[in-house]
């Protein structure tokens, strides 16, 4: 696969409910870089899987992933907590990684023009889709502040769910994601650990900034 030469790199790995995706967002717009949550694809797949159980399988999925359009990944519907564990699920089936694969290493790699690069966060992001990356932040945070997280954006779209379900929810979703066979989540010694539970979003954000900008400037 061709690569676009002298664009900035960051892949993200984290558990649920970190901030990765805020602060992926933050680097985005701050740099200029291609955006992926590419925790969606997987939620957009396990959608699928949940609506199409008759017709759902490789090709299927091949199909819909080679003309998906961003904004998919943007409907609110992929937040349930229903769409979280089947995506879990399908994250660990090795032909459907290979899949998503792909498409990951294209966004990376080959984001549109008009961005300086790109910016993807994930669980395998480091280890396995962005591995020669500029940038690679680990994000973290203890699981009740990422449960509180989590709960109150339920909260906001009315969704009807309890802090403890979602508190066992996210507990089953680290140790699928730890645990699972093909591109599981774990810090690699080349990547820089960022603590959440005491950050507030802007100074995770500064102290991400001072870490880019001491490299790009230099």
């Amino acid at each position: 696969m061709k690569k676009r030469k002298d664009i900035i790199t960051v892949a993200i790995d984290s558990p649920a409910a970190a901030g990765a995706g805020t602060q992926a967002k933050l680097i985005s717009k701050n740099y200029n870089l291609f955006y992926l949550d590419t925790g969606k694809i997987y939620r957009y797949i396990g959608k699928l899987k949940l609506d199409n159980k008759n017709i759902f399988n490789y090709n299927f999925v091949k199909k819909k992933i080679s003309n998906i359009k961003l904004r998919y990944l943007k409907n609110k519907s992929l937040l349930s907590n229903e769409v979280a564990l089947s995506a879990s699920n399908i994250a660990k089936d090795k032909n459907i990684r290979k899949i998503v694969h792909k498409f990951q290493q294209k966004c990376a790699y080959n984001p549109p023009k008009r961005f300086k690069g790109s910016v993807l966060d994930g669980r395998d992001i480091i280890t396995v889709q962005v591995k020669d990356a500029m940038f690679k932040f680990y994000i973290t945070a203890s699981l009740n502040v990422r449960t509180k997280r989590r709960f109150e954006e339920y909260k906001k779209l009315n969704k009807k769910i309890t802090y403890n379900e979602v508190f066992k929810s996210l507990k089953n979703r680290d140790k699928s994601d730890r645990n699972r066979k093909y591109g599981p989540l774990k810090k690699t010694k080349d990547s820089i650990l960022i603590n959440t539970t005491k950050l507030s979003k802007k100074s995770c954000f500064k102290k991400i900034k001072a870490i880019m900008d001491k490299k790009i400037n230099n």
